[in-house]
Protein backbone atom coordinates (compact mmCIF):
# COMPACT_ATOMS: atom_id res chain seq x y z
CA UNK A 1 0.00 0.00 0.00
CA UNK A 2 0.88 3.62 0.04
CA UNK A 3 1.73 5.60 2.94
CA UNK A 4 3.43 9.17 3.92
CA UNK A 5 6.05 7.55 5.42
CA UNK A 6 8.59 9.65 8.32
CA UNK A 7 11.81 9.07 7.13
CA UNK A 8 13.95 11.47 9.30
CA UNK A 9 13.00 14.96 10.98
CA UNK A 10 11.18 17.20 7.97
CA UNK A 11 11.47 14.48 5.49
CA UNK A 12 8.11 13.05 4.71
CA UNK A 13 8.42 10.32 1.31
CA UNK A 14 5.42 8.72 -0.28
CA UNK A 15 6.28 5.04 -0.40
CA UNK A 16 5.02 1.42 -1.00
CA UNK A 17 4.97 -0.40 2.59
CA UNK A 18 2.97 -3.29 3.41
CA UNK A 19 -0.24 -3.78 4.39
CA UNK A 20 -1.37 -4.07 7.59
CA UNK A 21 -2.75 -7.40 8.74
CA UNK A 22 -5.15 -8.55 11.08
CA UNK A 23 -3.25 -8.47 14.65
CA UNK A 24 -6.13 -9.94 16.66
CA UNK A 25 -9.62 -11.48 16.64
CA UNK A 26 -11.71 -8.16 16.92
CA UNK A 27 -9.29 -6.62 14.79
CA UNK A 28 -10.64 -4.65 11.50
CA UNK A 29 -9.03 -2.93 8.74
CA UNK A 30 -9.92 0.17 7.34
CA UNK A 31 -9.61 1.76 3.89
CA UNK A 32 -8.70 5.54 4.86
CA UNK A 33 -10.35 7.77 3.17
CA UNK A 34 -10.17 11.56 4.73
CA UNK A 35 -7.08 12.02 7.13
CA UNK A 36 -6.56 15.60 8.78
CA UNK A 37 -3.07 17.28 9.95
CA UNK A 38 -3.10 17.59 13.47
CA UNK A 39 -0.63 20.57 15.08
CA UNK A 40 0.98 17.61 17.10
CA UNK A 41 1.89 16.06 14.24
CA UNK A 42 3.57 19.40 12.39
CA UNK A 43 5.51 18.98 15.95
CA UNK A 44 6.13 15.50 15.01
CA UNK A 45 7.67 16.45 11.75
CA UNK A 46 10.59 18.15 12.84
CA UNK A 47 11.07 16.08 15.60
CA UNK A 48 10.32 18.61 18.93
CA UNK A 49 8.28 16.11 20.56
CA UNK A 50 10.30 13.73 20.32
CA UNK A 51 6.91 11.83 20.19
CA UNK A 52 7.27 10.62 16.77
CA UNK A 53 10.59 8.53 16.04
CA UNK A 54 11.38 7.56 12.30
CA UNK A 55 10.49 6.05 9.94
CA UNK A 56 7.13 5.88 11.13
CA UNK A 57 3.47 6.84 9.62
CA UNK A 58 1.98 9.46 11.16
CA UNK A 59 -1.63 10.33 11.34
CA UNK A 60 -4.54 9.96 13.91
CA UNK A 61 -7.50 11.93 12.76
CA UNK A 62 -8.89 9.96 9.96
CA UNK A 63 -12.19 7.89 8.79
CA UNK A 64 -12.71 5.09 6.13
CA UNK A 65 -14.43 2.16 5.32
CA UNK A 66 -13.75 -1.36 6.82
CA UNK A 67 -12.80 -3.64 4.24
CA UNK A 68 -11.66 -6.59 6.46
CA UNK A 69 -13.20 -8.30 9.79
CA UNK A 70 -11.91 -10.25 11.83
CA UNK A 71 -13.75 -13.45 13.34
CA UNK A 72 -14.69 -11.90 16.85
CA UNK A 73 -15.99 -8.46 15.47
CA UNK A 74 -19.95 -8.21 16.30
CA UNK A 75 -20.67 -4.71 15.96
CA UNK A 76 -18.96 -3.72 12.48
CA UNK A 77 -18.92 -5.29 8.53
CA UNK A 78 -17.26 -4.81 5.59
CA UNK A 79 -18.12 -1.91 4.01
CA UNK A 80 -19.38 -0.01 7.02
CA UNK A 81 -17.93 3.85 7.00
CA UNK A 82 -16.63 4.51 10.37
CA UNK A 83 -14.13 6.90 12.70
CA UNK A 84 -12.41 5.94 14.85
CA UNK A 85 -10.48 7.29 18.31
CA UNK A 86 -6.89 8.46 17.91
CA UNK A 87 -5.66 6.21 20.93
CA UNK A 88 -6.01 2.77 21.31
CA UNK A 89 -6.90 1.78 24.74
CA UNK A 90 -6.83 -1.55 26.51
CA UNK A 91 -10.24 -1.58 27.78
CA UNK A 92 -9.61 -3.80 30.90
CA UNK A 93 -7.01 -1.40 32.87
CA UNK A 94 -8.47 0.05 36.06
CA UNK A 95 -9.21 3.44 34.05
CA UNK A 96 -10.77 1.73 31.16
CA UNK A 97 -12.90 -0.08 33.73
CA UNK A 98 -14.32 3.42 34.91
CA UNK A 99 -14.49 4.76 31.52
CA UNK A 100 -11.27 6.42 31.66
CA UNK A 101 -10.19 5.06 28.26
CA UNK A 102 -8.13 8.40 27.93
CA UNK A 103 -6.15 7.91 30.59
CA UNK A 104 -5.61 4.05 29.94
CA UNK A 105 -2.45 2.65 31.82
CA UNK A 106 -1.25 0.76 28.11
CA UNK A 107 -2.92 3.59 25.99
CA UNK A 108 -1.13 3.71 22.25
CA UNK A 109 -1.66 6.95 20.37
CA UNK A 110 -2.05 6.17 16.38
CA UNK A 111 0.67 7.64 14.74
CA UNK A 112 3.01 7.97 17.24
CA UNK A 113 6.58 6.37 18.77
CA UNK A 114 7.62 7.74 21.90
CA UNK A 115 9.83 4.41 22.64
CA UNK A 116 7.59 2.65 24.60
CA UNK A 117 5.55 1.84 21.52
CA UNK A 118 5.48 2.07 18.15
CA UNK A 119 2.02 2.51 16.56
CA UNK A 120 1.91 3.41 12.42
CA UNK A 121 -0.93 6.07 11.67
CA UNK A 122 -3.51 6.75 9.28
CA UNK A 123 -1.06 8.76 6.09
CA UNK A 124 -2.11 5.95 4.21
CA UNK A 125 -4.05 3.51 2.31
CA UNK A 126 -5.13 0.88 4.95
CA UNK A 127 -5.44 0.68 9.21
CA UNK A 128 -5.31 -1.58 11.38
CA UNK A 129 -7.86 -1.61 14.48
CA UNK A 130 -9.24 -2.83 16.75
CA UNK A 131 -13.15 -3.00 17.13
CA UNK A 132 -13.76 -1.41 20.35
CA UNK A 133 -12.23 1.95 19.22
CA UNK A 134 -14.44 2.19 16.39
CA UNK A 135 -17.77 4.56 15.15
CA UNK A 136 -20.31 4.30 13.23
CA UNK A 137 -20.87 7.22 10.49
CA UNK A 138 -24.38 8.42 9.58
CA UNK A 139 -24.76 8.49 5.82
CA UNK A 140 -25.09 12.69 6.07
CA UNK A 141 -21.71 12.86 7.59
CA UNK A 142 -18.97 12.84 4.73
CA UNK A 143 -15.48 11.27 5.31
CA UNK A 144 -14.05 14.88 5.68
CA UNK A 145 -16.17 16.06 8.19
CA UNK A 146 -15.80 12.85 9.75
CA UNK A 147 -12.06 13.13 9.99
CA UNK A 148 -12.62 15.83 12.33
CA UNK A 149 -14.38 14.20 15.02
CA UNK A 150 -11.25 13.20 16.89
CA UNK A 151 -10.55 17.03 17.26
CA UNK A 152 -14.12 17.65 17.86
CA UNK A 153 -14.14 15.12 20.35
CA UNK A 154 -11.31 16.90 22.62
CA UNK A 155 -13.37 19.71 22.77
CA UNK A 156 -16.50 18.02 23.71
CA UNK A 157 -13.97 16.37 26.46
CA UNK A 158 -13.14 19.55 27.65
CA UNK A 159 -16.97 20.51 28.15
CA UNK A 160 -18.11 17.39 29.52
CA UNK A 161 -15.69 17.18 32.40
CA UNK A 162 -16.38 20.87 33.09
CA UNK A 163 -19.26 21.40 35.71
CA UNK A 164 -21.46 23.86 34.07
CA UNK A 165 -25.38 25.43 34.43
CA UNK A 166 -27.47 26.51 31.48
CA UNK A 167 -27.00 29.99 32.77
CA UNK A 168 -23.38 30.09 33.51
CA UNK A 169 -20.99 32.69 31.32
CA UNK A 170 -18.35 30.93 29.79
CA UNK A 171 -14.85 32.26 28.64
CA UNK A 172 -12.93 30.82 25.58
CA UNK A 173 -9.46 31.49 25.35
CA UNK A 174 -7.29 30.53 22.29
CA UNK A 175 -9.66 30.18 18.71
CA UNK A 176 -7.30 27.83 17.11
CA UNK A 177 -8.92 24.99 15.58
CA UNK A 178 -10.26 22.92 19.14
CA UNK A 179 -11.07 26.51 20.93
CA UNK A 180 -13.32 27.13 17.30
CA UNK A 181 -14.97 23.68 17.82
CA UNK A 182 -14.95 24.62 21.51
CA UNK A 183 -17.32 27.14 21.17
CA UNK A 184 -19.43 25.28 18.52
CA UNK A 185 -20.16 22.88 21.51
CA UNK A 186 -20.86 25.14 23.81
CA UNK A 187 -23.15 26.51 22.23
CA UNK A 188 -25.16 23.71 20.57
CA UNK A 189 -25.43 22.55 24.31
CA UNK A 190 -27.40 25.93 25.43
CA UNK A 191 -24.26 28.28 26.60
CA UNK A 192 -25.90 31.64 26.74
CA UNK A 193 -22.98 33.88 26.87
CA UNK A 194 -19.62 32.80 25.30
CA UNK A 195 -16.81 35.46 25.17
CA UNK A 196 -13.76 34.38 23.00
CA UNK A 197 -9.99 35.87 23.89
CA UNK A 198 -7.65 36.02 20.97
CA UNK A 199 -4.92 38.55 19.60
CA UNK A 200 -5.70 37.53 16.54
CA UNK A 201 -8.46 39.88 14.87
CA UNK A 202 -9.31 37.18 11.89
CA UNK A 203 -9.83 34.19 14.74
CA UNK A 204 -12.38 36.64 16.95
CA UNK A 205 -13.92 37.20 13.83
CA UNK A 206 -14.45 33.30 13.15
CA UNK A 207 -14.93 32.81 16.87
CA UNK A 208 -18.06 34.78 16.19
CA UNK A 209 -19.17 33.24 13.16
CA UNK A 210 -18.89 30.22 15.28
CA UNK A 211 -21.25 31.05 17.68
CA UNK A 212 -19.22 33.63 20.44
CA UNK A 213 -21.41 36.63 21.68
CA UNK A 214 -18.40 38.10 22.36
CA UNK A 215 -15.13 38.41 21.12
CA UNK A 216 -11.73 40.54 22.53
CA UNK A 217 -8.09 40.80 22.25
CA UNK A 218 -6.81 40.05 25.74
CA UNK A 219 -4.05 42.16 24.95
CA UNK A 220 -6.43 45.08 24.73
CA UNK A 221 -6.10 46.71 28.36
CA UNK A 222 -10.26 47.42 28.20
CA UNK A 223 -10.85 44.17 28.14
CA UNK A 224 -11.03 42.52 31.28
CA UNK A 225 -13.61 45.52 32.49
CA UNK A 226 -15.47 44.86 28.96
CA UNK A 227 -16.21 41.43 30.29
CA UNK A 228 -16.51 41.93 33.62
CA UNK A 229 -19.42 44.43 32.68
CA UNK A 230 -20.69 41.12 30.94
CA UNK A 231 -21.41 39.53 34.29
CA UNK A 232 -22.31 41.70 36.43
CA UNK A 233 -19.11 42.86 37.59
CA UNK A 234 -17.81 39.38 38.81
CA UNK A 235 -16.22 38.04 35.76
CA UNK A 236 -17.50 34.51 33.90
CA UNK A 237 -18.04 31.21 35.98
CA UNK A 238 -15.89 28.52 33.39
CA UNK A 239 -13.30 29.12 31.47
CA UNK A 240 -11.62 27.64 28.68
CA UNK A 241 -7.64 27.82 28.02
CA UNK A 242 -7.21 26.62 24.54
CA UNK A 243 -3.33 27.11 23.89
CA UNK A 244 -1.38 25.70 26.97
CA UNK A 245 1.27 29.04 27.22
CA UNK A 246 1.58 30.97 30.57
CA UNK A 247 -0.15 34.64 29.26
CA UNK A 248 -2.86 32.83 27.88
CA UNK A 249 -3.37 30.60 31.28
CA UNK A 250 -3.13 34.20 33.10
CA UNK A 251 -6.16 35.38 30.93
CA UNK A 252 -8.19 32.40 31.56
CA UNK A 253 -7.50 32.79 35.27
CA UNK A 254 -7.89 36.71 35.48
CA UNK A 255 -11.67 36.13 33.33
CA UNK A 256 -12.54 33.67 35.98
CA UNK A 257 -14.74 34.85 38.74
CA UNK A 258 -14.26 33.97 42.71
CA UNK A 259 -14.78 30.29 43.07
CA UNK A 260 -15.18 29.49 39.27
CA UNK A 261 -13.54 26.95 37.22
CA UNK A 262 -10.76 27.09 34.60
CA UNK A 263 -10.39 24.24 32.53
CA UNK A 264 -6.47 23.51 30.62
CA UNK A 265 -6.95 22.10 27.31
CA UNK A 266 -3.99 23.02 25.38
CA UNK A 267 -0.36 21.96 26.53
CA UNK A 268 1.98 23.39 23.94
CA UNK A 269 4.43 24.61 26.95
CA UNK A 270 5.78 21.34 29.17
CA UNK A 271 5.28 23.92 32.53
CA UNK A 272 4.39 27.47 33.11
CA UNK A 273 4.42 29.89 35.47
CA UNK A 274 1.18 29.95 37.10
CA UNK A 275 -0.35 32.69 39.63
CA UNK A 276 -0.83 30.52 42.52
CA UNK A 277 -2.28 33.26 45.14
CA UNK A 278 -4.80 34.68 42.54
CA UNK A 279 -5.97 30.78 42.03
CA UNK A 280 -6.00 30.20 46.22
CA UNK A 281 -7.37 33.04 47.86
CA UNK A 282 -10.08 33.44 44.87
CA UNK A 283 -11.00 29.44 45.33
CA UNK A 284 -10.47 28.96 41.52
CA UNK A 285 -10.71 25.41 40.50
CA UNK A 286 -8.34 24.15 37.91
CA UNK A 287 -9.34 20.96 35.64
CA UNK A 288 -7.03 19.59 33.07
CA UNK A 289 -8.79 17.81 29.99
CA UNK A 290 -7.21 15.01 27.78
CA UNK A 291 -7.86 13.95 25.00
CA UNK A 292 -11.27 11.81 24.52
CA UNK A 293 -13.31 9.60 27.05
CA UNK A 294 -16.79 8.58 25.01
CA UNK A 295 -17.36 11.79 23.48
CA UNK A 296 -17.36 10.71 19.86
CA UNK A 297 -21.05 9.25 19.89
CA UNK A 298 -22.02 13.30 21.14
CA UNK A 299 -19.81 14.57 18.08
CA UNK A 300 -21.28 12.47 15.77
CA UNK A 301 -24.83 13.32 16.49
CA UNK A 302 -24.07 16.74 16.68
CA UNK A 303 -22.53 16.77 13.35
CA UNK A 304 -25.67 14.69 11.97
CA UNK A 305 -28.10 17.27 13.51
CA UNK A 306 -25.64 20.13 11.80
CA UNK A 307 -25.94 21.97 14.99
CA UNK A 308 -21.94 21.40 14.67
CA UNK A 309 -20.08 21.81 11.14
CA UNK A 310 -16.23 21.59 11.14
CA UNK A 311 -15.79 21.67 7.35
CA UNK A 312 -15.62 25.75 7.32
CA UNK A 313 -12.22 25.07 9.57
CA UNK A 314 -11.07 22.93 6.53
CA UNK A 315 -8.34 25.23 4.73
CA UNK A 316 -7.20 22.23 2.22
CA UNK A 317 -8.30 19.04 0.81
CA UNK A 318 -5.48 17.41 -1.27
CA UNK A 319 -4.02 14.31 -2.21
CA UNK A 320 -1.50 12.28 -0.05
CA UNK A 321 1.25 12.44 -2.23
CA UNK A 322 1.21 16.51 -1.48
CA UNK A 323 1.48 15.75 2.25
CA UNK A 324 5.04 17.00 2.26
CA UNK A 325 4.41 20.24 0.86
CA UNK A 326 1.44 20.69 3.37
CA UNK A 327 3.62 20.20 5.94
CA UNK A 328 6.10 22.62 4.84
CA UNK A 329 3.29 25.45 4.62
CA UNK A 330 1.96 24.70 8.50
CA UNK A 331 5.34 24.59 9.88
CA UNK A 332 5.37 27.94 8.08
CA UNK A 333 2.48 29.03 9.72
CA UNK A 334 1.37 30.22 6.75
CA UNK A 335 -1.35 32.63 6.97
CA UNK A 336 -5.08 31.68 7.08
CA UNK A 337 -3.93 28.09 6.89
CA UNK A 338 -6.10 26.31 9.45
CA UNK A 339 -6.99 22.46 8.91
CA UNK A 340 -6.13 20.38 6.38
CA UNK A 341 -7.11 17.29 5.07
CA UNK A 342 -5.43 14.56 3.34
CA UNK A 343 -6.92 11.81 0.98
CA UNK A 344 -4.85 8.56 0.23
Amino acid sequence: MKALVLEEYKKLTLKEIAKPALRAPDDVIVRVRAAAICGSDVHGWDGSTGRRKPPLVMGHEAAGEIVEVGAAVRNFRVGDRVTFDSTEWCGKCWHCLRGEVNLCEDRKVLGVSPGEWRRDGAFAEFIVLPERILFHLPAGIDFVRAALAEPCGVAAHAAAITPREATDAIAVVGTGLIGLLLVAILKAEGARLIVALDTQADRRASALAFGATHAFDPADPATMSALRDLTGGRGVDRAFEAVGAAAPIRTAIAATRKGGSVTLIGNASPSVDLPLQEVVTRQISLLGSCAVAGEYARVIELMASGALDPLPLVSAVAPLAEGHTWFERLYAREPGLLKVVLEP
